[in-house]
């Protein structure tokens, strides 16, 4: 699992990506965008991995994002092709569905919250999100997984990963927090599976949102352009 996949430098893909992203948000996100651009320093992150990193930022305000971020060699090549192929989206919690909804509604993307999908009785210490999260990996084993606040959610859903169980196309595993929170990420760096990470405490449904966001942007895009 590496950090990044490319250089340091502002090169021709960078830039379209940016201009092309500009295009799609308001002037006042814009303009914060172009902020975040001349304040951010020193990094890695080319084209869309650079346009993810940002929105993060955006969302937060909080430019230590940009030293957290992890990408697996794949998973954005991976994320687009599940979110041009309508594959459905599976959330851990409210607030991250709430950040994506109307997007993903109007590109036909299905969305499920695991909330929505709690069981009663649970298991024994079992949370509340972990068996919404474990009976939709069930109905959607190879559906796009985003965490950005429980980390019960994520472990349960790497142990069905490691059993074989479930094969998700990407996991975004950005919970935030303190208990269990950086076990849960890397447990997931354990794994095979493409992912996205924020290492650390740090993430959140913000976060979780902002890099959905910044994905079907890039998704909805002319492929020819990425």
């Amino acid at each position: 699992m590496t950090q990044h996949d490319s250089a340091t430098g502002s090169t021709p893909q960078r830039q379209l990506g940016m201009v092309m992203d500009e295009a799609s948000v308001d002037p006042i996100t814009a303009a914060s965008f172009r902020q975040i651009d001349q304040e951010i320093g020193p990094h890695p992150w080319q084209g869309i991995q650079y346009e993810v990193v940002r929105r993060a930022i955006h969302a937060t305000a909080d430019f230590e994002l940009r030293d957290r971020f992890v990408f697996s060699s794949n998973a954005i090549e991976q994320a687009l092709v599940a979110l041009r192929e309508k594959r459905p989206v599976i959330v851990d919690v409210n607030m991250v569905a709430a950040g994506i909804h109307s997007r993903l509604v109007a590109a036909g993307i299905p969305l499920h919250c695991a909330l929505d999908w709690v069981e009663e009785p649970r298991l024994s210490g079992q949370t509340r999100t972990a068996n919404g999260m474990l009976n939709l990996a069930q109905l959607y084993p190879e559906a796009l997984f985003v965490i950005g606040n429980a980390p019960t959610a994520l472990l349960a859903l790497v142990d069905e990963i490691q059993a074989e169980r479930v094969q998700p196309c990407v996991v975004i595993g950005v919970p935030v927090g303190f208990v269990a929170v950086e076990a849960a990420k890397q447990a997931l760096a354990q794994t095979n599976v493409p992912q996205i990470r924020v290492e650390g405490r740090k993430g959140g449904s913000p976060v979780a949102a902002a890099i959905v966001n910044a994905l079907l942007t890039a998704a909805q895009r002319d492929p020819t352009s990425n």
